[in-house]
């Protein structure tokens, strides 16, 4: 009887571990623990001393059976939630960029393999509801949190994770503010993820750390920076002044509609 409630201990911390949907018990590694328990069950000889166990085992195979297809269906999503750790390079421990041959990783490389990666992912979204809430996670999160996280392959420092990404920044910010001896983070925070290659120990090392891109690499980016920035400037303004926006917008409007008005009259061949 004292090993016969071992086993029975086993299938009950089965069934018992801690659970998330879509499984009301154990979850994917419950069940795997069950059909080890099932495996060794199916081992013990037909007797009338093990009537016992065998009746346990017709237990544990009809609870098998019953969620079987629902296991194999998180044990799928498991193993694409695997995929784009790997597509992502996280965690980074397992993926040295010491021990990676050729050219280092890029932000468009990451983000050309994911949207492969998207493209090759269709479940049946009626019939397996766990591969079914990936399918739609992850295109939302990677729609709305993609262009954010790409920049962390470009930049070295910059980690693939939020808890540390909020860690950084923020001993980036008391940096800042302890070398500049003002509350305000704004002047490095215009350089978004960039901020992380400013280390410097004084504003005369920031400034020269600044003045060591070239004026024509500066122009260039500052003006993608700037373009980048328009929509989220745009809304700030519409907030802070809403009238006064939309009224600008309107001038703006009625200034074009005169410039091609008076491009439209003026003769073909009409040079300036």
């Amino acid at each position: 009887m004292e090993i016969e409630t071992e086993i029975r201990l086993a299938i009950r911390d089965a069934v018992n571990r801690p659970s998330r949907k879509p499984f009301h018990w154990g979850g994917l590694a419950g069940y795997q623990q069950l059909e080890g328990i099932a495996q060794a069950l199916h081992r013990v000889p037909p007797k009338t001393d093990t009537a016992y166990l065998q009746r346990l085992a017709m237990q544990v195979d009809r609870a098998l059976e019953r969620n079987r297809v629902l296991a194999q269906d998180v044990a799928e999503a498991h193993t694409w939630l695997g995929r784009i750790a790997d597509c992502l390079r996280y965690p980074p421990s397992s993926f040295p960029t010491a021990d990676q041959p050729g050219p280092p990783l890029t932000g468009d490389q990451v983000q050309h393999e994911m949207e492969e990666l998207l493209q090759q992912f269709h479940p049946d979204l009626k019939r397996q509801p766990a591969q079914a809430a990936l399918y739609h996670t992850w295109r939302r999160v990677w729609k709305t949190c993609g262009v954010d996280l790409l920049p962390c392959y470009d930049i070295p420092g910059v980690p693939p994770d939020n808890l540390k990404l909020e860690a950084l920044f923020g001993r980036l910010r008391c940096h800042q503010r302890r070398i500049s001896g003002r509350k305000s983070t704004r002047p490095l925070r215009d350089f978004g993820q960039y901020q992380v290659l400013f280390d410097a120990q004084s504003e005369a090392d920031l400034l020269e750390q600044l003045q060591q891109v070239s004026q024509a690499d500066y122009q260039v980016y500052r003006r993608r920076l700037a373009k980048a920035e328009e929509p989220r400037q745009q809304l700030y303004r519409l907030h802070r002044d809403p009238a006064g926006t939309a009224r600008r917008l309107v001038d703006q409007h009625a200034t074009r509609r005169a410039e091609l008005a008076r491009i439209a009259t003026q003769p073909s061949g009409h040079t300036n």
